[in-house]
């Protein structure tokens, strides 16, 4: 590339002369969504080289005319580059710009193909007609009235959406999310934005209060006023609960808040908060609960009420018996289990007789002791008796695990109780209960305290239900420990299987399980050209470089050469997101090797990832309108560039998202194992390294581990496992199910 006629001179200079170049974006080189910041490749008029431009940018795409106010920098690696302080786009003066431009993505319903035939057209004139007779749009074929409807709203939307993002860019906000705000938002975006803009952190998925707190503070929002500490003292709360807790201790609250609210300028007292959540109480912005021990408990009030609601509907439950002639039922279970020619211990027949005549019960217990067997037969013992019965799991992929196992459909909660996106909550209540008599949930260790509560409330009154689950696992991913406070109240009738069946005794991922679970370093077989066991160790290294790379060799050799199918069959499951052996960092490797780049694919790039068809992706929130959920994972089976979707293959159907929505989703080659909960894969490869030693425990090894059905690799530093197995002393969580559940059982 050329240097510019006085970069030289810059150089020199302690202060380098601002200068004003104008070209078309051929390329981005990287553009981060949360900064905006931006490398990219212009194409200068008359210029032969392309140029370097990098700052900070509202929105860009290739195709875009811009005129650029900065200064030319050396950068030792890259050479000359401009960077950019401040710059305006104009309109693009060529037909090549013009084309490039309305192909780039920036309007639904104009793809490259699209802008080729609209420009061929109208040349130099497009960007006016489009402007003013956008309806002469039909002269070119193959555009229907319908395109040019929808190309019209995009257009007007576009617009819209750059004096948006201008002014949240203005009070820094990041672009990510300028066109979430704006599609919930519209014409009224910067009012409401201008007038609260805390309300920011309550609607916009992904937007919480430190970026809220930014705008207020640009917007002249000072930093005592009252209403900037209630939205402290909410978010404190809130990110307590994606801890998993449901209340906060009101000093831990306090403490919380002080540390979030403070400044350089200004730090909240200890009074003045207490005082705040004192006010919030009376105004039932937040509720008070004084404990046993005479601590003050705040909850945020939906689960408050959630958490007690829970626990007076199981109480109500609990006192209503089942007729049941247990004789008839052991009798049933003798001719059942030699007419299959098999046996139950006692613990499983004790579980059986208890789910016959129980409204509640709990069935617990490890890999290899018979939960399958066990639900199987009291499917079985249900039918038996001539009830209906409805079968669910947490995530899509327990639910077709539990068909599988059972021969009867299996659902997800969410469906099993109807979800309506249009009123935002489920069809199937107390005022509509579910029509079967006898409800199945497995993987129950995964319901949070509202999913709980909303399928708990489904079940009829002369209904049972039978939570399977193993408690040893980590808790929901949402707030709550529901089945550890079920088992631990001592209201609920629990069988915990422990007795470890000689045919699972063979496989040395649930020995190895099992040895995690009481505290044993695992005994696991070195890996080896010619495995004899299903759950294999590699050493790794130490460093999390070498972990990289042998998690490269595992997939691109050794697992195909087991005849095993990376695509379908390989799960790389890690502690955390962050480091060199994160997922964040292992999905940009894993997607290389496993779905790499070619012609026939369509890809798009979104902040630092890029989704291609052929992609795994996994949901990362629950998303009501498109009925998927947190956890459910898929794959890309389209990217439609003129209509600015991505098109998603699930087990269940076709999920279509919306470019704008593509934050929902991620690359899921390689995910935590906190997501993998309630999921099974035929090849589980779990690197364990020290640098994730704030996340490593005993119940995370142990979950990650169970995941593998046929073959599991541990990879990385015996330290690092060592770490996990003796770590036992999670953080318990805030959590008063258990106590509810005990004073109901008091008061009945």
């Amino acid at each position: 590339m050329q240097p510019a006629p006085n970069q030289a001179q810059d150089k020199v200079n302690a202060t380098p002369k601002q200068e004003s170049i104008t070209g078309v974006v051929e390329r981005l080189t990287f553009y981060s969504e949360e900064s905006g910041y931006t490398v990219a490749r212009l194409q200068r008029s008359g210029a032969r080289d392309l140029t370097t431009i990098t700052g900070n940018f509202a929105t860009i795409q290739p195709g875009q005319t811009l005129q650029l106010w900065g200064f030319w920098s050396e950068h030792p690696q890259y050479g000359a580059q401009f960077k950019v302080v401040n710059y305006k786009e104009t309109k693009p003066a060529t037909l090549t710009g013009i084309e490039k431009y309305l192909g780039s993505g920036l309007i639904k319903g104009v793809g490259p193909v699209t802008a080729k035939r609209i420009v061929a057209h109208f040349g130099l004139e497009t960007l006016d007609i489009i402007e003013h007779h956008i309806d002469r749009l039909s002269e070119v074929n193959g555009i229907a009235k319908k395109r040019i409807a929808i190309i019209k709203k995009a257009w007007e939307t576009q617009k819209a959406i750059k004096e948006v993002m201008v002014f949240l860019q203005t009070h820094g906000v990041s672009t990510t999310y300028a066109v979430k705000i704006y599609k919930q938002y519209a014409d009224k975006a910067i009012a409401i934005v201008t007038t609260n803009p805390y309300q920011l952190a309550t609607d916009i998925y992904g937007i919480g209060f430190l970026t809220a707190d930014k705008i207020a503070r640009n917007l002249g929002v000072p930093s005592d006023s009252e209403f900037r500490y209630r939205a402290g003292l909410t978010h404190v709360l809130s990110e307590a609960a994606e801890d998993g807790h449901c209340y906060l201790p009101q000093s831990e609250l306090i403490t919380g808040a002080i540390a979030l609210l403070k400044c350089e300028s200004h730090e909240p007292s200890h009074n003045v908060i207490a005082q705040i959540i004192k006010n919030m109480s009376l105004a039932d912005e937040l509720i008070r609960e004084q404990s046993a021990d005479k601590t003050l408990l705040c909850y945020n009030p939906a689960f408050f009420n959630t958490e007690q609601n829970l626990a007076l509907v199981i109480g109500q439950r609990l006192v209503q018996r089942v007729n049941s002639d247990i004789e008839r039922v052991r009798t049933w279970l003798t001719r059942f289990t030699q007419s299959r020619k098999v046996e139950l211990s006692e613990q499983q027949q004790e579980a059986v007789e208890i789910a016959a005549y129980s409204r509640v019960t709990v069935l617990t217990g490890g890999p290899g002791t018979g939960k399958t067997f066990v639900t199987r037969t009291i499917v079985e013992l249900w039918k038996a008796m001539g009830k209906s019965i409805a079968l669910a799991a947490p995530t899509g992929r327990a639910a077709q695990r539990l068909t599988e196992m059972t021969g009867l459909e299996a659902k997800t909660v969410h469906r099993l109780l109807e979800f309506d996106p249009r009123n935002m909550g489920f069809k199937r209540d107390m005022s509509n209960p579910l029509p079967q008599k006898a409800i199945i949930v497995d993987e129950a260790s995964m319901l949070d305290l509202f999913l709980a509560y909303s399928l708990i409330k489904a079940v009829p009154e002369d209904g049972q239900i039978l939570f399977v689950g193993d408690i040893d696992q980590l808790p929901s991913v949402g707030p709550g420990s529901v089945l550890a406070d079920l088992i631990k109240s001592d209201r609920i009738p629990v069988v915990r299987l422990t007795q470890v069946f000689r045919q699972a005794q063979s496989s040395a991922i649930i020995r190895s399980a099992h040895q995690i679970n009481r505290g044993q370093y695992p005994n696991i077989e070195p890996i080896s050209n010619t495995p004899t066991a299903d759950c294999l160790w590699h050493g790794g290294g130490h460093q999390p470089e070498h972990g990289v790379q042998v998690i490269s060799e595992l997939v691109s050799d050794f697992i195909p050469n087991l005849g095993f199918n990376p695509v379908t069959d390989v799960q790389v499951l890690s502690p955390m997101s962050r480091g060199l052996v994160g997922t964040r960092n292992l999905n940009k490797v894993l997607q290389q090797l496993i779905n790499p780049p070619s012609p026939e694919k369509i890809e798009i790039t979104r902040g630092e990832t890029i989704f291609r068809t052929g992609d795994r992706i996994i949901q990362l929130t629950n998303d009501y309108e498109r009925e998927v959920f947190n956890g459910d994972v898929g794959f890309i089976n389209a990217i439609d560039t003129e209509e600015q979707e991505v098109i998603v293959q699930y087990a269940e159907r076709e999920v279509t998202y919306d470019y704008a929505d593509l934050n929902e989703i991620a690359l899921a080659w390689s995910v935590t194992i906190h997501k993998s909960q309630g999921s099974e894969y035929p090849v589980v490869i779990l690197p364990m390294y020290t640098q994730h030693y704030m996340m490593l425990s005993r119940n995370l090894l142990y979950t990650g581990l169970t995941r593998a059905k046929k073959l599991a690799i541990i990879i990385g530093s015996q330290k690092a496992i060592g770490m996990a197995v003796r770590s036992v002393n999670q953080k318990q969580r805030y959590t008063q199910l258990q106590q509810r559940l005990a004073q109901v059982g008091l008061q009945m």
